[in-house]
């Protein structure tokens, strides 16, 4: 959620700052705005997309020093006195912020009292909070620091003294935020996406430090204000990754990118045949007696398969967790938990809640993300990567699927460390092969998807996906798919849970895709589709060959029984897809959803 850009030192600045926002666009937002100083200063804000912000900018709005934002709106609606940048001591001082600020009521009612306001936000209260400071302490670095301690939430913070323009003054807590070194400039970002035409160098910042960025130069210190000294690290992104190329949305992009990642985890994730993962995460596996798979959304539904991975794989109880739900009060642990959080990011916000909590209590950690050098992987005790290159699209699609594939790869790695016959038998690289063939297949029926999704979605209100088993997992993130970017309210059940009280909801017409790819349970998912037909629904089916009928939608490759949701999910992504290009609105960025959640 929200985006923060800066460079200083260099006089293309407006040009950076409103590149590096566009880069971000994906994170989600509602208003943008940046603030740049040269011989004059200029802060320019608008609600809206970044195209509706560079139309309000005059070819003087340049200068050497500047910061920018996409901001979300969490306090305060959508509206220009609410976008960033904000402003305090009549515009001496600037202010982007990403994250919550939990006190900021008590910090106007204790401290500010006497100040003015012209929005609803906890940042402007900080920047007048940090304005305070300074003008007691006569520094403006000092009054950062005194700002922070008394500060409670999430943030990060880049704030330029327009009576300092050599100094872009950086703060960090729970947020995610990025120093990038230039050529003689440097930048800060909340994504090394939205600098990486810039530079690949980027160095971390860490919770609870400051950082006085400079053109030449950089000095990072903790709160006491003690140096710290830390190098910069690599970003291994390919620009040319972020484009779109000949493709209309991102989606479909990374959709069609599906099999290129199956055959890179299975070409990184294995030596010959054998699945290499680090000895000491196996170690750690070993020695635990219950996995605890913690997750949000999508990541939360790439969890469940992981559940029935390991648990048919290395024979180890799973339980699977919400981390919105966990982070205030986690269940009654096992004797030697082994804690996995899948992240698409790394930071999302309420899965390093629950991170920070095991590293309290001294319990293993394993990060999956698809970025190496984000928080998550950062503080886990391990970090496996998901290989899936850059997912712009807020609708995870290639993300999911990596996840899964590297799910499998850990699953066997760890179930041969157990001396388990089934992962021994578990031929997974050759699958994976199988799997991504599969996907292409699939993708030969794009014209068949799109005419199904008008057929079975125009002008429908409500969907359901039902399955049980991995058909059921997979239905959850095929229903979360299709509301997500189309708002078509829809549902994932298991399917013998319909007759439990779901089945009240069907109406003449009502859309119910079926999944079938278990062959325990194909023949009773069959029944339950029969029961909603009989009620008038509209039933589509999605079956794997040799599980198939004569009049199913569609039918897909054969693959081993453990790795079907890798490719029952995928013609549910470009229903999820058609569907929502039929109703003219955006795939790549719905409203009010962020690619990144950092907020609790």
């Amino acid at each position: 959620m929200c985006g923060i850009v800066g460079v200083i030192g260099n006089p293309k600045a407006t040009n950076i700052l409103i590149h590096g926002l566009e880069r971000l666009e994906y994170r989600g937002y509602d208003s943008a705005g940046i603030y740049v100083q040269g011989e004059k200063s200029y802060l320019v804000k608008s609600v809206g997309r970044i195209a509706q912000l560079k139309a309000l900018l005059t070819p003087e709005v340049q200068g050497m020093i500047g910061i920018g934002h996409t901001r979300w709106a969490t306090h305060g609606k959508p509206s220009e006195e609410n976008a960033h940048p904000h402003t305090a001591d009549h515009g001496r001082f600037v202010l982007v912020h990403n994250g919550v600020i939990e006190n900021y009521q008590e910090i106007k009612d204790h401290y500010l009292a006497d100040d003015t306001f012209y929005g609803d936000t906890d940042t402007e209260i900080a920047v007048h909070l940090i304005a305070k400071m300074t003008l007691e302490s006569g520094s403006t670095e000092e009054g950062l620091r005194q700002a922070l301690k008394i500060i409670k939430g999430s943030y990060a913070f880049a704030l330029i003294d327009q009576e300092d323009p050599d100094t872009i003054y950086v703060a960090k807590n729970k947020s995610p935020l990025l120093l990038g070194v230039g050529a003689g400039y440097n930048m800060v970002c909340s994504d090394a996406m939205a600098m990486i035409n810039e530079t690949n160098q980027f160095v971390e910042i860490h919770d609870m430090e400051m950082v006085l960025v400079h053109a030449d130069r950089y000095e990072i210190k903790n709160l006491a204000g003690e140096i710290i000294r830390r190098l910069p690290f690599t970003a291994e992104i390919d620009a040319a990754d972020l484009e779109k190329g000949t493709y209309p949305f991102y989606m479909l992009k990374e959709i069609d990118e599906q099999p290129t990642v199956m055959r890179r985890i299975a070409s990184e994730y294995f030596a010959g045949e054998e699945v290499e993962v680090a000895p000491e995460i196996l170690e750690a596996m070993k020695e635990s007696d219950r996995i605890y798979i913690v997750a949000c959304g999508t990541s939360w539904h790439a969890g469940w398969v992981g559940k029935f991975l390991f648990e048919n794989l290395c024979d180890l109880p799973v339980e699977v967790l919400l981390s919105s739900e966990v982070g205030y009060r986690l269940p009654l642990l096992s004797q030697k938990p082994f804690f996995i959080f899948p992240s698409q990011s790394g930071e999302t916000a309420d899965t390093r809640q629950v991170l920070v909590e095991t590293k309290r209590l001294g319990i293993p950690s394993l990060t999956l993300t698809n970025v190496p050098g984000s928080t998550l992987a950062r503080e886990a005790t391990f970090s496996l990567p998901l290989l899936a290159g850059p997912e712009i699209a807020v609708a995870s699609t290639k993300a999911y699927t990596a996840q899964i594939a590297v799910l499998a790869c850990l699953a066997k790695a760890a179930g041969e460390a157990l001396g388990k016959a089934a992962a021994q038998d578990f031929d997974l690289k050759h699958q994976l092969g199988l799997v991504a063939n599969g996907m292409e297949e699939i993708f030969t029926e794009k014209d068949l998807l799109e005419q199904q999704a008008y057929n079975y979605l125009t002008d429908r209100r409500n969907a359901f996906y039902i399955g049980r088993g991995p058909d059921y997992y997979v239905s959850m993130e095929a229903a979360l798919k299709l509301k997500e970017i189309s708002y078509i309210q829809a549902e994932g059940f298991a399917a013998g849970e319909l007759k439990h009280g779901t089945i009240a909801l069907i109406e003449e017409g009502t859309p119910v895709f079926g999944v079938i790819t278990d062959a325990v349970t194909a023949s009773h998912t069959r029944g339950n589709l029969q029961e909603v037909e009989s009620r008038g629904a509209h039933t589509y089916v999605i079956s794997m060959k040799g599980l198939e009928k004569a009049e199913d939608n569609l039918v897909l490759p054969r693959i081993d029984p453990l790795l079907t949701p890798l490719l029952s999910v995928v013609p549910a992504q470009l229903i999820a897809y058609y569907a929502t290009i039929q109703r003219h609105l955006d795939v790549d960025k719905p409203r009010n959803l962020a690619k990144s959640v950092t907020v609790e």
